[in-house]
């Protein structure tokens, strides 16, 4: 009867995230307009539907009448504590994205030695060290500037997911991958638009659609394993933010218009 009613929860959860962000792009997004095209402004407005998450979570519990407990077992996870070490948990969410990004520059580098071009940051008027400081600059205002990620993570760590390791039980793995698939289906109306792979690579839009969906379950793992073990939805909300913020270095010495699979993708 409990996994039965977790299931219910989480099917009214799932139906008000996609239902209140999807109808919101559907009103917010210009007809026929992509993301290159809109201005700050009109992106910033648009990025409004990353709350989506967050408010199906409290309209969840105000219809199932759950509760609004902040910490501890089946509440919101919105406390912050410290105690047992925990800290490493938020410390983790800090550097996290910028050891992940980092390496995957790297590897790029690798399998492709003609990014690398040490004169590009020059040849854009800017000056290198900016791009040292760049890891740090993401750090801090990933933090304070976690508004977006905290709408989307207040939904899919604070409630999401603790409801599909309720129904999985023991078996976490299916539980993070279908989550990371719902979650990737979530960015769907983005994704069409060209807001995280642009709109100029083939197999435009499905692609994109299923390459975020791989994004999610890989980045999903690592988020919901800071949120359990810190008994927060905040180090996940950090981390996101800072992910977001893309804290790299190596992007300075990048010059992706030297190669052209690597452009197109």
């Amino acid at each position: 009867m409990t996994k039965k009613k977790d299931l219910q929860r989480l099917l009214i959860f799932l139906g008000y995230a996609f239902g209140l962000t999807w109808l919101f792009f559907l009103v917010a997004v210009p007809m026929g307009s992509t993301w290159s095209e809109m201005t700050t402004y009109r992106q910033s407005f648009v990025s409004l539907g990353m709350l989506g998450p967050l408010v199906a979570h409290i309209l969840t519990r105000l219809v199932t009448k759950e509760g609004f407990k902040l910490s501890g077992k089946d509440s919101m996870m919105l406390g912050m504590s410290f105690r047992d070490r925990k800290w490493v948990y938020f410390l983790l969410a800090l550097i996290l994205p910028w050891v992940i990004l980092e390496l995957g520059n790297a590897v790029a580098i690798l399998l492709c030695p003609d990014l690398l071009d040490l004169n590009y940051a020059e040849s854009l008027g800017v000056d290198t060290k900016i791009f040292l400081l760049q890891p740090l600059s993401a750090m801090v205002s990933g933090v304070i500037v976690s508004f977006a990620a905290f709408g989307e993570e207040g939904g899919w760590r604070a409630y999401m997911m603790p409801k599909l390791f309720k129904l999985f039980g023991e078996k976490k793995l299916p539980a993070l991958i279908i989550g990371g698939i719902i979650w990737g289906l979530w960015h769907a109306p983005l994704t069409c638009i060209g807001h995280n792979y642009g709109t100029e690579y083939p197999g435009f839009p499905f692609l994109g659609i299923l390459m975020m969906c791989i994004s999610c379950i890989l980045l999903g793992i690592i988020l919901s394993f800071l949120s359990e073990r810190s008994g927060s939805v905040w180090p996940a909300a950090f981390m996101h933010a800072v992910f977001n913020a893309h804290p790299t270095a190596l992007i300075g010495l990048m010059n992706d218009e030297k190669i052209d699979p690597v452009k197109a993708l």
